[in-house]
């Protein structure tokens, strides 16, 4: 154990773990992680070591065990050589404070859903920007929370634009909503 590495105590009362602190962590020395049983840790040990307390979440465990293992895998993923590409981890949902863009793959189109037309263009720019704008709509949709002041630009690829957008479009109650048709799925005849 390094003397340097910080000690963390995995508990639903710590800080939440977040990915910039999992780029924290895995830029550092090593890291001691504490896991507590039941009702967790004697109060005395986490203050006499110092111990940073960290949460997954609003939720308890039956063991600091099982949060762990996300923490360790979070952090491994972040250090130089783990993965193959490091250059996807900066287009990886939380990188730029927003969720990352929706993924397609082949076939062209699947049950009537067709892959965006942007996304086939071959236009590098227009796929690019389509992917920011699309981050941006799904973290003003699922997760607001994630606005922050690092995302407050209003421009339309900017998660506060999004926001934005998404907020003006709901105040519009006489629009009505509409659903893509959904091709039924035939079994071939078998």
């Amino acid at each position: 154990l390094s003397p340097d590495a910080p000690a963390i105590y995995l508990s639903p009362r710590g800080q939440p773990f977040t990915q910039s602190r999992a780029a924290e962590f895995a830029a550092g020395p090593g890291l001691t992680l504490l896991c507590g049983r039941f009702e967790g840790v004697d109060e005395r040990v986490i203050e006499a070591r110092g111990l940073i307390e960290v949460s997954l979440g609003d939720f308890v465990l039956s063991g600091g065990e099982l949060a762990a293992f996300p923490i360790i895998d979070a952090c491994l993923r972040l250090i130089p050589g783990v993965l193959g590409a490091a250059a996807s981890l900066s287009e990886e949902s939380f990188s730029a404070g927003l969720l990352e863009y929706p993924q397609y793959t082949r076939p062209r189109e699947w049950e009537g859903r067709t892959i965006p037309d942007a996304l086939l263009s071959g236009n590098h720019a227009g796929i690019a920007n389509w992917r920011r704008a699309e981050s941006a709509r799904l973290t003003a949709e699922r997760r607001p929370d994630l606005i922050s002041a690092q995302a407050t630009s209003t421009e339309p690829g900017s998660a506060q634009g999004a926001h934005d957008k998404q907020r003006r479009r709901s105040s519009k109650a006489d629009e009505p909503t509409t659903v893509p048709p959904v091709a039924p799925q035939r079994d071939g005849g078998h």
